[in-house]
């Protein structure tokens, strides 16, 4: 009879927790920020959300815009955090996006949010050339953009790929603008997107896959961006180190947005409010080498690789109207006449 009042009593305590988190509220959250961070805000928002379910999804940044554009009509994410802004410039021209004013709009720089508020700037992310000291030794290590390219290096570059990843997306097209501010034209950029095609091992499917291969040296450099290539740094106990390019790095604005035609917008607008607040920006500072896009946290209240990245970054100038416009017809033209093509030469 105990045995049985005790098996009665587990089962109503499972049907119990199983009704009541049912009547928690979901929500997706569609992201490239990886596990780490996803479900560090996951468990603090839920704690002060306990009728909400926090249910994120791991994705690149482009792969984000298709899956909304496929979901159109049915919404599934209720809010997409992470991606360089002229992904949601365009998201937004397609519609894709709701619009919403954060309680801190207003210490954002115009630079990063969105005059019609759809978007809005999180974190500054800065690009870099990254590499194995097992393979690489830092006398030698590429510090600028035409360093990646050099024939000493054939071979030995392993890239996320770029047509799926926001970060290389940024890279590739920051190349492009810069050329045209410098000559007029694309042609330079084009000859150094070769050239670096050339060096290149392989590109990757996922992030994950790009750090392994990194680790284990089946490619010795690549491209990507500061606040994954520092947490890998710290994994390998030094092993792998970055550089910030002598002529000028890409000062990415990553941005949060609305899904416009969500079910939850209540929901969705209290967990854009809780990964931007300061005290969420300063752990994503601290914790995972995010460098906010507020300008009203004191430094003093920021770790010291902030204001060491500050000194030592030559920000290279991003026109987010020319990426909008152009980076896709870009990407598209590299996937088509670069990739792959240049291994022999």
């Amino acid at each position: 009879m105990r045995a049985t009042l005790i098996l009665c009593a587990v089962l109503g305590a499972t049907v119990v927790a199983c009704a009541r988190r049912a009547e928690r509220t979901p929500l997706t959250v569609y992201s490239p920020h990886g596990k780490d961070l996803l479900s560090y805000y996951e468990s603090g928002f839920e704690k002060a959300n306990p009728d909400i379910d926090v249910r994120w999804v791991d994705m690149g940044s482009a792969e984000i815009l298709e899956r909304l554009r496929a979901e159109k009509a049915t919404p599934v994410a209720d809010v997409w955090f992470g991606a360089p802004a002229e992904l949601l410039v365009r998201a937004a021209k397609e519609n894709l996006l709701d619009t919403i004013t954060p309680s801190w709009a207003s210490a954002l720089p115009p630079s990063a949010r969105d005059a019609s508020r759809h978007w809005y700037g999180t974190y500054l992310t800065p690009e870099v050339i990254a590499y194995n000291t097992r393979f690489v030794a830092d006398s030698v290590a590429p510090h600028d953009w035409a360093d990646v390219t050099n024939v000493r290096w054939k071979e030995h570059v392993v890239l996320r790929d770029p047509v799926a990843s926001g970060t290389m997306r940024s890279i590739f097209g920051a190349m492009l603008q810069r050329s045209i501010v410098q000559t007029g034209k694309t042609d330079s950029a084009w000859s150094w997107l070769r050239r670096l095609d050339g060096n290149t091992r392989e590109y990757t499917t996922t992030p994950a896959v790009l750090y392994e291969k990194l680790m284990r040296g089946d490619g010795w450099i690549t491209l990507y961006d500061m606040p994954d290539m520092a947490a890998l740094a710290r994994r390998s106990n030094g092993q792998i180190k970055f550089a910030y390019p002598t002529t000028g790095t890409p000062l990415a604005v990553d941005a949060i947005a609305l899904v416009r035609g969500s079910a939850h917008r209540a929901a969705a607008v209290k967990y854009l409010e809780y990964v931007t607040s300061v005290s969420a920006l300063r752990i994503a500072a601290a914790s995972f080498d995010r460098m906010p896009a507020r300008m009203d946290i004191p430094d003093e209240q920021l770790p010291a690789w902030i204001k060491e990245a500050r000194k030592n970054i030559v920000p290279l100038a991003i026109d987010g109207a020319l990426m909008a416009d152009s980076l896709d017809r870009w990407m598209r033209a590299w996937d088509a006449t670069v990739r792959n093509r240049n291994q022999k030469k």
